[in-house]
C-alpha cells in the first residue's frame, strides 16, 4: 500500500507554485524529484564526511571510503549481483553503456560481427554501438516492434547468425512504457553464445530487478531517475567479463602501479573508477535506494499501474487521441498526440497550467521515424502522483484542445 499523502511530504518541490498553479509534475521518466533524505544524505556527506576516499590514512578520508563502499555493496544488494566487485560506479547510464560498448566492443568484437539493438532505444544505447561500428566495422541489427508496439520475438529470433555476438536493448521503453520481456531475451540471446546489456534507466525506478535471475550479462541504470542524485550511475557487469575487459579510462584510481615502462592495472571494481569517484553521490544514491525499497518495489508497481490505467481510461475519452505505446505489459508512461495538435504546443499550454510533461522525439528519433511522427506528449508517473493530479492534467489536455478547435 503506499500512502501517496505521507510520501508527498517528503518532496517539498511539490508544494510549489508554477505561473499561481499548483506544480503537478508528470516528467519523472527525464528526471525523478528528490526525497528530503536524499538531500540530507548529500549535505551529511559534505559538512561531516568530506574527504577524499581509498588514499587517506586519516579519520575523515577512511570514514567516506567506507561510506562509498557500504553504497556500493548497498546497490549489489538492490540489483542482485553476485559480489560487490560486479558494481561500478559511473556517470549515469550513458556512461555505463559507453563503457560496455568500449571496453568490452573494443576487445572482443571485430569486422563483421553482428550487435542486436531494438527499434524502441533510447540514443544512448544506439550511438556508442555506431561509434564502435565506425572503429571496428561491427554490423548492427535491429529488432522491429509490432503494431502494439512491442518487440517482434519472431523477428528477434530470426536475426542470428553465427557472427551474432552481442544484443543491447533496454528494459523499459523512456518513450512506449513498453516493458520488453529481457529474461527471454537474454535466454535467446546466450543460446546462440550472444553476451547481453539491458539498459534499466527506465525499469529500475518501477520494477524489481534481479540480475542473476535475469541472467544478464551486463546492467545499467542512472540514480537521478530512481530518486537520487545527478550524474552518478551503475554498470553492472558478470566478474568474469569484467576482468577480462580492459580499463575505459586511465588516471589515479584504476592503477595498482606505474612507471614509465609500465602500468599494472587496480582490481574490480577499481579498474573502471578512474580518478576521485562521486562519493558524496554514491551515499545518497544508497539512501534513494533504502528510501525505495522501504516503499516496497511491488506496492510502487501496483499503484503506479493503477495511476497508469486511470490516465489513459480518461485520455482516450478525448475525441482525436492517438496513443503511442499499448503493449499488454506497460510501465507508468503516456505518450500521445491528439489531432494535428503539435506537441510543443500541447507541453506549452500545460506548461502555463502548471503541469510538467516531455514533449520532442525523447531522445530516440528512430523510434519516432518507425512510428511515422515526429514526436509526441508524454507523461510519465511516479508514486508521488495522485488521481487528483491527473484529474487536472486531463482538463489541462481538454483546454489545449479547445484552444486549437
Amino acid at each position: 500500500m503506499v500512502d501517496v499523502n505521507k510520501i508527498r511530504q517528503d518532496f517539498p518541490i511539490l508544494e510549489r507554485s508554477i505561473y499561481n498553479k499548483p506544480l503537478i509534475y508528470l516528467d519523472n521518466g527525464a528526471t525523478t524529484q528528490k526525497p528530503r533524505c536524499v538531500v540530507e544524505a548529500i549535505s551529511e556527506g559534505y559538512y561531516n564526511t568530506n574527504a577524499n576516499i581509498h588514499r587517506g590514512v586519516h579519520f575523515l578520508s577512511q570514514e567516506a571510503t567506507e561510506a562509498h563502499e557500504n553504497a556500493r555493496k548497498r546497490v549489489q544488494k538492490f540489483l542482485n549481483a553476485e559480489s560487490s566487485d560486479e558494481i561500478i560506479f559511473t556517470r549515469g547510464t550513458t556512461e555505463a553503456i559507453n563503457l560496455a560498448a568500449s571496453s568490452y566492443g573494443d576487445k572482443f568484437l571485430k569486422e563483421g560481427d553482428e550487435v542486436i539493438l531494438s527499434e524502441m532505444e533510447h540514443h544512448a544505447n544506439i550511438v556508442p554501438w555506431q561509434m564502435l561500428r565506425e572503429r571496428k566495422g561491427i554490423v548492427i541489427k535491429v529488432i522491429p516492434m509490432n503494431d502494439k508496439q512491442e518487440l517482434d520475438m519472431e523477428a528477434y529470433r530470426s536475426l542470428f547468425t553465427e557472427n551474432t555476438k552481442f544484443v543491447s536493448v533496454t528494459h523499459v521503453s523512456n518513450v512506449l512504457g513498453t516493458v520488453n520481456p529481457v529474461k527471454e531475451i537474454i535466454d535467446i540471446a546466450h543460446s546462440h553464445n550472444a553476451k547481453v546489456l539491458i539498459d534499466g534507466a527506465q525499469s529500475v525506478p518501477h520494477l524489481k530487478v534481479d540480475v542473476q535471475a535475469l541472467d544478464a550479462d551486463f546492467y545499467v541504470f542512472s540514480a537521478h531517475k530512481i530518486y537520487g542524485p545527478t550524474g552518478i550511475g551503475v554498470l553492472y557487469g558478470k566478474k568474469e567479463l569484467l576482468d577480462a575487459m580492459p580499463p575505459y579510462q586511465g588516471g589515479g584510481e584504476m592503477i595498482a602501479t606505474v612507471s614509465f615502462d609500465k602500468t599494472v592495472y587496480n582490481e574490480l571494481p577499481y579498474k573502471f573508477e578512474a580518478g576521485t569517484p562521486d562519493y558524496i553521490g554514491s551515499t545518497a544514491l544508497a539512501r534513494a535506494l533504502d528510501y525505495v525499497e522501504d516503499i516496497g518495489l511491488e506496492n510502487i508497481e501496483a499503484y503506479e499501474a493503477e495511476l497508469l490505467e486511470y490516465a489513459t481510461s480518461e485520455l482516450k475519452q478525448i475525441p482525436g487521441v492517438k496513443i503511442y505505446g499499448n503493449a499488454s505489459h506497460k510501465s507508468a508512461v503516456l505518450s500521445f498526440l491528439i489531432n494535428d495538435i503539435h506537441h510543443y504546443d500541447m507541453g506549452m499550454i500545460l506548461d502555463k497550467q502548471g503541469i510538467a510533461v516531455r514533449t520532442g522525439h525523447h531522445c530516440a528519433q528512430p523510434l519516432m521515424s518507425a512510428l511515422g511522427i515526429e514526436g509526441t506528449v508524454r507523461a510519465s508517473f511516479s508514486f508521488y502522483n495522485t488521481k487528483d493530479e491527473i484529474d487536472m492534467f486531463i482538463r489541462g489536455v481538454k483546454r489545449a484542445v479547445d484552444m486549437f478547435s
